[in-house]
This record gives C-alpha cells, structure tokens and sequence, in this order.
C-alpha cells in the first residue's frame, strides 16, 4: 500500500510553471494503475465512471461498498498517492465517508456538486452552501490526512454562469476545499476561472482537444481524464478482438 501522504500529494499542486500541471491519470483497476505508476506518473486519481464500468455498473450506479473495495485495490496495487472519485458522497456522513477513504489507503477524493443520492432528482445542482457545509465537516473529520478536490458541475449541468461558477468555487476553497474542479468549462474560460477562484484549478483533458500542457498554459494546475482512458483502452481492446475473431 502507498505510505504517501495527503501532504505530499498536496506539494504537487504548488509551484507549478504554466503549461507544467499536474497530470494525474485515472486506472479503473489494479492493473492499470500498475502501469500508470511504471510509464512515471507521480500519482494517480481513479475516475468513478471509469471503476463503474470496470464493474459491470452504469456511471452513477456503483453501490458504495464496491466503489470502496475497488478504489483500495488500486491504492494496494502502488507505491505512489492515490485519489478517489466518490461522486456525491453516497449520502454518507462526513464522518463515515473520510473513515472509508482512509481504510481504503487513498489521499484525496473528488467530491461533486450534483445530486447522486438522496432526494433529488440525478444530476440536480445541491445547494451551494449545504455542499459547503459538508465539505467543512469533511475537513474538520479529515484535518489534512485527505487532500478534497470539490467539483463544480455548473457547465456539466447545463448552467453555464461564470459568476455562478465562481460563487460555488469560492464557496468551496472557503470550506477547506484544495482544489477547485469545474467539469467542462469551456477552455476560453480558464484563465478568468483561475484568476477569480484563487485555488488550485483542476481541468478535464479530453479527446481531441487541448494537451495537458496547453491547458495549464491556460489556467489548469492539474490535469484529470475522467473515464477517458478507460475508453481509449476499450476501444483498443475491441480493434484486438475485432481481429482475432
């Protein structure tokens, strides 16, 4: 298991030259990690939608327990730090949830704005401030032992606000937030995101457009994929059957 720290996964995202982020790749099992920490990466943040379809599940659909048991494989598996996607936080209380992760082995976890239990319809935006306040209680469970990436899910959700953004954002980074992750905003806007927030930024890389260098040109500290990766390597692994067929 990984005798990483949440503080030395933290130093990554600090004193970073533009156009040099963070790249943090996302395995969806064990093996994948493997080879992710042997191509050099310093470290690793699996991608919820990723592990759910390594799975058998839909995205949004992995029953906490399997998240957790698959997200601690991964961590047993290297040597480097590693981050959990655990959406919306299953419902759980801030308490129990920083228990998991930790008895998983990870050092960070994403953490999304949008409904993924509870109530609300899926996907629904929560408030702004109740998402705060659980990212405060979060921290004061955690201290520094868990390095919280809050995810802002404005653009994904179809509200594409800046100044909305950036409320939820600071919001956010007020809380104990370390890192801001707005999904999908459009790239023309992070400059001004970086800029306004004022934390570390977290961007998506995605197929075809800008590198991971030219996005931290343009704002990003670090560099996620989502379940990207898991999908180039599906669709490898089709071509190689395709042919053996």
């Amino acid at each position: 298991m990984s005798k990483c720290t949440a503080e030395a996964f933290g130093a990554l995202h600090h004193g970073r030259a533009p156009g040099d982020p963070l790249v943090l790749p996302g395995p969806w099992d064990a093996a994948s990690a493997r080879v992710f920490e042997e191509a050099g990466f310093p470290a690793l943040a699996t991608p919820s939608a990723g592990v759910a379809a390594a799975l058998g599940h839909a995205d949004g659909s992995v029953p906490p327990r399997e998240m957790f048991e698959a997200v601690a494989r991964v961590a047993r598996a290297v040597s480097v730090p590693v981050s959990a996607d655990v959406e919306d936080g299953y419902g759980l209380p801030a308490r129990k949830l920083v228990g998991r992760l930790l008895d998983a082995g990870v050092v960070g976890c994403n953490l999304e704005d949008s409904w993924g239990s509870g109530d609300a319809p899926p996907g629904t935006l929560k408030d702004p401030r109740e998402q705060a306040d659980y990212l405060a209680a979060v921290r004061e469970v955690a201290g520094r032992e868990l390095f919280v990436n809050a995810r802002v899910d404005t653009y994904l959700r179809g509200v594409a606000d800046f100044e909305e953004t950036v409320a939820r954002a600071r919001l956010y980074v007020e809380a104990g937030a370390d890192c801001v992750y707005v999904i999908k905003a459009p790239v023309e806007v992070l400059p001004a995101l970086r800029a306004a927030i004022g934390a570390p930024l977290n961007v998506i890389g995605l197929p075809g457009g800008p590198s991971p260098q030219e996005l931290g040109k343009l704002g990003a500290t670090r560099v996620t994929f989502g379940p990207g990766l898991h999908h180039q390597a599906m669709a490898a692994l089709r071509d190689i059957a395709k042919e053996l067929a």
